[in-house]
C-alpha cells in the first residue's frame, strides 16, 4: 500500500469513528479489497448490554444482501437446466396464487429477482421453523395486495425473494439453506456464514440497536431467510464480493459460467436515470463508473456491499445501529470520491413555481403505511404514517416522523431536504394515460388514492 493509500485509509477510519459516535452506532466493521489487497478495520462494540469489541470475525446480519445469493443460486440452476428465467413461476409452482389472477399467471422468475412483481413486498410472516416454512409462506402470499401492475416499475419486494427461495426448494428437492451452503458458501470458502441463530450463537456476533437500546427480537424467521437471513463476518463477505469480479471459477472450482455470472450484474430494468436493477444487484452509473451494490437492513443492523469492477474494488460496511444507513452511504461516497476519484453526484434542486407542485398533492398508500402530500408556504410537505412496525404485523408502529419537505430535482423526481429521511429520493410513477399513479420512496411504491 502506497503512502497515499495509507493516509487515505487512516482518514477514512477517523471519519468512521467520528460519524459512528455522532450517529449513536455501537459498532462498525469495514472491509476493502482493492486490486488484490484486503484491509479491514473495526470500531466499537457488539452489544451495549454485554459489550465485546467488534473484530473482523464478528458476525453481523447482512440482511437483504442475501438476495444476491438467491439470484446467484437461481442462475446456477438456470445453467443446470432446472430453471428458465423467463418462464412463468407457475411452470414450477402450478398452484401459485396471488390477489391478482393475471399476475399469478404471468409473473416470471426474472420478475421475482428484479422487484417487478408489483405486489406489496413487505410480508414478514412467521410460518414456523420447519422445512415447510417457505411452502406455507407461498400460500400466505396469495392474500398480499397488488400495489401496481406487473412489470410497471421497480418496487422493492422482500416477498418475491422468499417465493424465489421456495422455488429453489421445489426444483432441487433440498432446503433453501442447504442449497446456498452447498452451491455458494462451500465453494467460496465462506466457512462462517450461517442462517440459523443456533449456529450463530456459538460465535462472536453483533446485535442491533434502536434508540441506543438492544433491538429485539434478534433472529429472523425462517420464511425470511431468502429475503435477508445470512449472518457472516466482513472477511467472508469480501470473499463473496471478490468472487463477483472473477470469471465464475473460484479456488480452482467452477461455481458458474462467466456469462451467467455477468448476467447477475447486467441491467434488466431501469429504476430512474442512471440507476437500474440487475438480477438482485443494483447497478449504479451515476459516478461515471459502474457500481454493483446492495444494502441490507434487519432490526437495528444496516449493512452495505458495493463493488466497483473498473477499479477492482470491493467495499463492505457493517453497522449495528438503526442510523447505519447514513454511515454506509457516507462511507461509499467517501471511497468513491477520495479512493477512486469518482464522486457520486448528488441531486440538485431545480427552480419551480408553487403551481408545479399541485399535481403531486394527495394521499398514497401501500397497506402498512400511508404518505400524504400537501402544499404549505409554497413548499411540498409530506407526512408518513406507518400502521405497523418491523419485522411483522404484530410489531407496534413507530411514532410518525415530523413532516418533511420535498424539493424537485427533475421531472417527477424530488429529494427530501429535512428530517430523518433527509437526502432520500422520491419519484412519481405515471399511469399509461400520463396521470400520476404512484409515489416511490425507499424504492417502495405507494398507490395514489
Amino acid at each position: 500500500m502506497s503512502k497515499k493509500q495509507k493516509k487515505l485509509w487512516q482518514q477514512l477510519g477517523e471519519q468512521i469513528a467520528q460519524s459512528k459516535n455522532e450517529m449513536g452506532i455501537p459498532g462498525v466493521a469495514l472491509g476493502i479489497w482493492h486490486r488484490g489487497k484486503a484491509r479491514t478495520a473495526v470500531f466499537g462494540v457488539t452489544n451495549v448490554e454485554h459489550p465485546h469489541d467488534v473484530t473482523d470475525t464478528t458476525l453481523y446480519q447482512i440482511g437483504s444482501i442475501t438476495k444476491t445469493f438467491v439470484a446467484l443460486a437461481i442462475v446456477q440452476l438456470v445453467e443446470a437446466g432446472k430453471l428458465d428465467l423467463y418462464a412463468p413461476v407457475r411452470t414450477y409452482l402450478p398452484d401459485f396464487q396471488t390477489q391478482a389472477p393475471e399476475v399469478a399467471a404471468n409473473v416470471t422468475v426474472r420478475h421475482l429477482l428484479t422487484h417487478m412483481a408489483g405486489w406489496d413486498g413487505d410480508l414478514f410472516h412467521d410460518t414456523g421453523s420447519g422445512e415447510d416454512a417457505l411452502t406455507r409462506y407461498a400460500k400466505v402470499l396469495a392474500e398480499q395486495p397488488q400495489v401496481l401492475p406487473l412489470e410497471t416499475a421497480v418496487s422493492y419486494n422482500n416477498a418475491s425473494f422468499s417465493l424465489a427461495g421456495h422455488l429453489i426448494e421445489q426444483v432441487t428437492g433440498q432446503p433453501f439453506e442447504t442449497v446456498i451452503q452447498e452451491r455458494i458458501f462451500e465453494p467460496l470458502g465462506m466457512n462462517d456464514a450461517y442462517f440459523d441463530a443456533r449456529d450463530v450463537i456459538t460465535h462472536r456476533f453483533a446485535v442491533g440497536h434502536n434508540g441506543g437500546q438492544v433491538a429485539r427480537p434478534w433472529y429472523l424467521t425462517r420464511s425470511a431467510y431468502p429475503a435477508g437471513g445470512i449472518c457472516c463476518h466482513v472477511n467472508d463477505l469480501l470473499t463473496y464480493g471478490r468472487f463477483h469480479l472473477s470469471n465464475g471459477t473460484f479456488n480452482d472450482q467452477k461455481v458458474i459460467s462467466p456469462e451467467l455470472l455477468d448476467l447477475c450484474h447486467t441491467p434488466q430494468f431501469t429504476i430512474w436515470g442512471n440507476e437500474a436493477i440487475g438480477l438482485a444487484w443494483f447497478v449504479d452509473d451515476r459516478a461515471g463508473t459502474r457500481i454493483w451494490r446492495h444494502g441490507g437492513g434487519t432490526k437495528g443492523q444496516v449493512t452495505l456491499l458495493a463493488i466497483v469492477p473498473e477499479h477492482e474494488l470491493v467495499l463492505v460496511c457493517f453497522t449495528n445501529g438503526e442510523n447505519g444507513g447514513a454511515l454506509t452511504r457516507e462511507v461509499l461516497e467517501w471511497v468513491m470520491e477520495y479512493y477512486l476519484d469518482a464522486p457520486i453526484p448528488q441531486p440538485e434542486p431545480i427552480e419551480y413555481e408553487t403551481a408545479d407542485l399541485e399535481p403531486y398533492v394527495g394521499k398514497y398508500d401501500r397497506g402498512f403505511a400511508e404518505i400524504e402530500l400537501g402544499i404549505i408556504g409554497g413548499r411540498l410537505i409530506g407526512q408518513q404514517v406507518q400502521r405497523r412496525g418491523f419485522p411483522d404485523q404484530h410489531t407496534p408502529p413507530p411514532p410518525p416522523p415530523p413532516p418533511a419537505t420535498l424539493v424537485p430535482t427533475g421531472k417527477d423526481q424530488f429529494v427530501i431536504t429535512d428530517g430523518p429521511m433527509r437526502r432520500a429520493e422520491v419519484q412519481f410513477i405515471r399511469n399509461a394515460d400520463g396521470q400520476i399513479g404512484w409515489l416511490r420512496l425507499g424504492l417502495r411504491a405507494y398507490k395514489r388514492l
